[in-house]
């Protein structure tokens, strides 16, 4: 049994939530964010509260594992837009090491110089936007937390930090364990 989807699901004010077919719509001041509802799950709207429950007359107790684990995903997944479309994710990149630095073509390439022979032109997803703070540090945001993570990833798999001098791509305030270098 999941306990994340026991918990209800408040809908922040400025947020209105869809339910159309199996179609879920949530839209916000950040965005509109759409999910489709799994077979076996109903979600109803309640006064400003989203509920989740297995359809037909099965218990909650009842749920078999797999059933258990995607009836919590689905919870978490609606709960994730719900935040999303209402203040929206963020996640910071910071460059460490000489001569590393971002820097914003137009709104939607990011050039990276990473210590390659080449810049590396990156195309920002859209629904994701990047903020310049200092050109080693940049931060990503958008209204779909899957899409901001999955942008950092890709950002952060050009160059990764690396454990004896730690000069790479990384998130501030990342513990990185560090090597001894070789000694005679």
């Amino acid at each position: 049994m999941s306990r994340i989807g026991r918990k209800t699901l408040i809908i922040p004010s400025g947020v209105t939530v869809e339910l159309k077919d199996k179609h879920i719509w949530v839209s916000g001041p950040k965005g509109t964010l759409s999910l489709m509802c799994p077979g076996g799950f109903e979600v109803s709207i309640e006064s400003q509260s989203l509920n989740v429950l297995p359809m037909g007359e099965v218990k909650l107790s009842d749920l078999d594992k797999k059933c258990s684990a995607m009836y919590g995903t689905l919870c978490r997944n609606l709960s994730n837009m719900l935040f999303g479309v209402s203040k929206g994710f963020e996640k910071k990149l910071e460059l460490v090491g000489v001569g590393y630095k971002a820097d914003l073509v137009n709104s939607r390439v990011l050039k990276l110089s990473l210590g390659y022979s080449h810049d590396i032109m990156y195309s920002i997803p859209e629904n994701v936007s990047v903020v310049m703070e200092k050109p080693t540090l940049f931060a990503l945001s958008g209204s779909c937390k899957q899409k901001v993570g999955q942008a950092a990833s890709e950002i952060i798999r050009f160059r990764p930090p690396e454990p004896y001098k730690g000069k790479g791509v990384r998130v501030p305030g990342q513990y990185l364990r560090m090597k001894e270098g070789k000694s005679k």
